[in-house]
């Protein structure tokens, strides 16, 4: 079943790319994997999938030394500062820094072991309350003040759109991200480039696609309904 469903979700990304004029190889999807046990994750491997992502530091400590070692771990969810140190070196990326003081954090435990951490920065387009992130007029300061951290270094963005019923409706949110990007890829800041953008979930990444994603995390698409 994880098979299949994962062949129509890559279906469906090439799909999107051909009706933007994109080469598929653009986008990397990313199985969301929380929640659901090793064998799942397993599963989805056997099928070609090597991009997962978790939302919780103890899910990739559990499922890491249980799968195979060439997977690429993605800590999406919103990460707390008590629990840096176990995820930096085990996740290829952090795509969800919402504050100063988690990207001073990483930096810190970055040093300690002279690691160099790539993240995402996370902006709260939408303002919803709900969810963490940088308003994008507060955006530009944070990634010059984060540019300074010598261990950590800005790859990106990521966006979190509203939970809507038609995707359509969060196709502004993701032109504004693109466009936002690609200001400040612009302005050629050191320490940061803008080859990252981690945008649309299983109701909406076809329109994040449309919109420039260059990745994509999808899990009720292919995992099921949690």
């Amino acid at each position: 079943m994880i098979k299949e469903q994962l062949e129509e979700v890559r279906e469906r990304v090439n799909a999107a790319c051909l009706r933007a004029g994109r080469d598929p190889k653009s986008v990397t999807l990313i199985a969301v994997s929380k929640t659901k046990p090793a064998q799942a994750v397993q599963e989805a491997y056997e099928a070609g999938a090597r991009d997962f992502g978790e939302n919780k530091v103890q899910e990739i400590l559990q499922k890491q030394p249980a799968l195979p070692q060439d997977i690429r771990w993605h800590m999406i969810g919103h990460l707390q500062r008590n629990k840096v140190h176990q995820v930096i070196g085990k996740a290829v990326l952090i795509h969800a820094v919402d504050s100063l003081r988690l990207a001073e954090q990483i930096e810190q435990e970055a040093a300690k072991r002279n690691l160099d951490v790539d993240v995402l920065l996370e902006i709260n387009v939408a303002k919803e309350e709900s969810k963490y992130g940088f308003f994008l007029e507060d955006a530009e300061e944070a990634i010059r003040r984060i540019s300074a951290l010598p261990h950590v270094h800005i790859r990106g963005l990521m966006t979190i759109a509203p939970f809507v019923e038609n995707p359509e409706e969060n196709r502004g949110i993701f032109q504004k991200l693109y466009q936002f990007s690609v200001d400040i890829n612009d302005k050629n800041i050191d320490n940061v480039t803008m080859g990252v953008l981690s945008m649309g979930m299983s109701g909406d990444f076809e329109v994040a696609i449309e919109e420039g994603a260059t990745m994509v995390r999808v899990g009720t698409s292919i995992f099921g309904a949690r």
